[in-house]
């Protein structure tokens, strides 16, 4: 077995959707970056990556590859799964947290975990999500942007 562990961030930027495992939240600002910038599916996918010693999202697709511009993270998590899988890896199980201040995440982390459990073809019961704020502190306090951490354990097929 291998654990992993993954942390992502990205700014809050006016004129961007807001995605959040796969799941666009009504917001007035989405977050920035080369991809979707789903920094909930990145800190997964790292997670994911790292407990298998495969690097992380930034050298799998890397964002000086125009390919990748505007890519939906869910079809990326997707990639890493297949490479997972081919590489001998079953994900056992995936935990994570989105530290946000605002908007209220709690409705939508249900869907959150459905989705990225059925595109690595695990049970809803093998992917948690859960949100928090810090407390109006630092850069998530202040609604400059947003982090998420995540951790997973693999086990060799």
């Amino acid at each position: 077995m291998r654990i992993g562990q993954g942390y992502d961030v990205h700014r809050l930027k006016e004129g961007r959707k807001l995605i959040l495992g796969g799941v666009e939240i009504p917001w007035d600002k989405g977050l920035d970056g080369h991809s979707d910038a789903d920094v909930l599916v990145h800190a997964v996918m790292d997670a994911l990556l790292g407990a298998a010693a495969l690097g992380d999202i930034g050298k799998l697709f890397p964002d000086t590859d125009e390919q990748y511009r505007g890519a939906d993270s869910m079809k990326l998590l997707d990639a890493v799964g297949s490479l997972l899988r081919e590489k001998g890896w079953r994900v056992e199980n995936i935990d994570s947290t989105i530290v946000a201040q605002r908007p209220k995440l709690a409705a939508h982390l249900p869907q959150m975990a459905r989705n990225m459990a059925s595109v690595l073809g695990l049970q809803a019961d093998q992917v948690s999500v859960k949100a928090t704020t810090e407390e109006r502190l630092g850069f998530t306090g202040s609604g400059e942007g947003m982090a998420a951490q995540a951790v997973c354990l693999l086990e060799r097929i």
